[in-house]
């Protein structure tokens, strides 16, 4: 794939990132309306299936979802097939390694009541009912590696030097210096 094309594309929908991003594949990256996307300086984006030997399930989508959302994401981080998605936002540290088929989602993407859900579903409302889907901001410190398939859960903060074990389903608050694994993440031991 051409970046020169698809930075451009990224530049006309109001991406704005730094210098030498690098994107390997294609990935989806969508900044809403109203929205805010940044990437940093040294980015590197990694989105076809033999960019990363782990195995890609999927291309990297980064996606801004409602007006007022935003995205920021340090320099010098990669990413491997991730889903980052925002309702909210999504802050990322420099030089933090997102690993393959990570999921970083600030929102449950429906509500928990079902009246609510159903209201969703049906629209009732009309327009944008981003309003019933419960979201709160991710913040990932500086130096950080979120092992392959974690799931970053909406409202958790990780401080700077923190890993994350594969598989690990992650949400709350964690200070600098730890290793974050399982299901629910705890804290297994510290840096």
């Amino acid at each position: 794939m051409d970046s020169n094309w698809f930075k451009l594309v990224m530049k006309i929908t109001g991406v704005e990132y730094g210098k030498r991003l690098r994107l390997k594949g294609m990935p989806v990256i969508f900044n809403r309306r109203g929205a805010r996307l940044k990437l940093g300086s040294n980015v590197t984006i990694k989105s076809s299936f033999l960019s990363n030997l782990v195995g890609l399930y999927n291309r990297t989508i980064i996606i801004t979802r409602a007006p007022g959302a935003v995205i920021e994401i340090g320099d010098n981080v990669g990413i491997s097939g991730a889903t980052i998605y925002a309702r909210k936002g999504i802050y990322i540290g420099a030089n933090t390694a997102v690993g393959g088929n990570c999921k970083i989602l600030d929102n449950d993407f429906h509500p928990i009541n079902a009246e609510e859900r159903i209201r969703l579903l049906q629209n009732v409302r009309g327009g944008e009912t981003g309003d019933l889907i419960p979201a709160k901001e991710i913040y990932i410190g500086q130096n950080c590696f979120l092992g392959c398939n974690s799931i970053i859960l909406k409202g958790t903060v990780l401080g700077n030097n923190c890993v994350v074990g594969a598989g690990a389903v992650v949400c709350g608050r964690f200070e600098d210096d730890c290793v974050i694994a399982g299901n629910p993440a705890r804290i297994i031991r510290k840096l």
